[in-house]
């Protein structure tokens, strides 16, 4: 573990390029307020942390920027200093107040504030369907090119998705994939799906029943992504590619393709208890390698469960997120009834993306 005052200078560097986006020399830490060390000092610091793969050295500069690796132990210091929990949000408070509207309107004005307070993407994803257990699965042929994928979980829910058919499948193989499918899948729940396909498919037994298997995990993986994740609310998502850091068309490209593919859900973690923070490499989708995505699970009032989520560069300002998102998190409880006096149900309805 490094020094205490390595942790401090660890902690100017990743704010100062949070702000900035340049590279941080010592001359400009040894200015900042509240640190009283020479830029001798600072500067043999920096080679220990550099050391410590924490930050690395630019070729443009003499300054140096935060490593994921930095990203990681700042965000983990953050976790640990129990002090920033203790922020108050009067303007959540009283949009929470507002007896007007309805839980769901009160959380998507929520997280609209905070994609104009931060200037990140916001997510809100509600868990119902996510968190169910799959049971059954059946695909019904509807023509030469395409089927219904229907999928049945405990919660009694039915959700139907239709799929093009990959060209190598025929009738006799969607039946045989049926099989081998409900196998794997029964008692799996949605949000593990994934992980589950791409393991099982790993394994030579399922290989060798599913042939083609590369060309099936790809439309499954999409299709239940879809039909697991179809209730949600997208805000702000624009505001990623004002970034300095996809500023490379190619960058914005991939990142644009999941978005409109909505990858971009598969990296809102809601498995965990408590806040979640990917950072960079530790997205599994790759255009969101130079993203981090800040998650935390919440339930309401009547049990119904969800989770809220921020997407932005790997320079996120950390320390305003997290206890922004926890507050929110913490207090969706506290929302009023909605009009009627009564509560209305999760309908989220995605605001950009276009529903297949």
């Amino acid at each position: 573990m490094i020094s205490k005052r390595q942790q401090i200078i660890l902690k100017a560097i990743v704010e100062e390029f949070v702000k900035t986006a340049e590279p941080v020399g010592s001359k400009v830490i040894s200015k900042m307020k509240g640190l009283e060390f020479s830029s001798a000092t600072i500067r043999n610091e920096m080679v220990v942390l550099e050391e410590e793969g924490l930050i690395l050295k630019t070729h443009t500069s003499s300054g140096r920027i935060p490593s994921e690796k930095g990203y990681r132990l700042y965000v983990k210091l953050l976790l640990e200093n129990k002090d920033y929990k203790k922020s108050n949000f009067p303007i959540i408070d009283e949009i929470f107040s507002n007896s007007n509207i309805s839980r769901e309107e009160a959380i998507k004005e929520t997280m609209t504030k905070v994609t104009e307070l931060t200037n990140y993407a916001t997510l809100v994803l509600g868990a119902s369907g996510y968190k169910s257990i799959i049971k059954k699965l059946e695909f019904v042929k509807i023509s030469e090119k395409q089927a219904v994928l229907i999928l049945v979980t405990d919660k009694g829910y039915v959700e139907s998705k239709k799929i093009y058919i990959p060209e190598s499948l025929n009738a006799s193989d969607l039946e045989k994939t049926t099989k081998v499918l409900n196998d794997i899948l029964y008692n799996c729940p949605i949000f593990d799906i994934d992980r589950t396909l791409n393991e099982k498919f790993g394994e030579d037994s399922v290989r060798d029943a599913l042939e083609y298997y590369d060309e099936l995990v790809s439309v499954l993986v999409m299709t239940f992504s879809q039909m697991a994740q179809d209730k949600y609310f997208l805000s702000g998502q624009s505001n990623i590619l004002n970034e300095p850091e996809f500023k490379n068309l190619n960058k914005v490209k991939l990142l644009l393709d999941a978005i409109e593919n909505q990858e971009i859900l598969r990296v809102v973690n809601l498995s965990e208890q408590g806040v979640t923070v990917k950072i960079g490499t530790e997205n599994t989708v790759e255009a969101m390698r130079d993203c981090t995505v800040i998650t935390i699970p919440f339930e309401d009032d009547t049990g119904e469960k969800g989770a809220i989520a921020v997407i932005g560069p790997t320079r996120m300002e950390y320390y305003k997120v997290i206890p922004l998102l926890e507050y929110i998190a913490k207090n969706i409880r506290k929302i009023k009834w909605g009009k009627n006096g009564k509560s209305k149900r999760w309908k989220w309805q995605n605001q950009w993306i276009r529903r297949r």
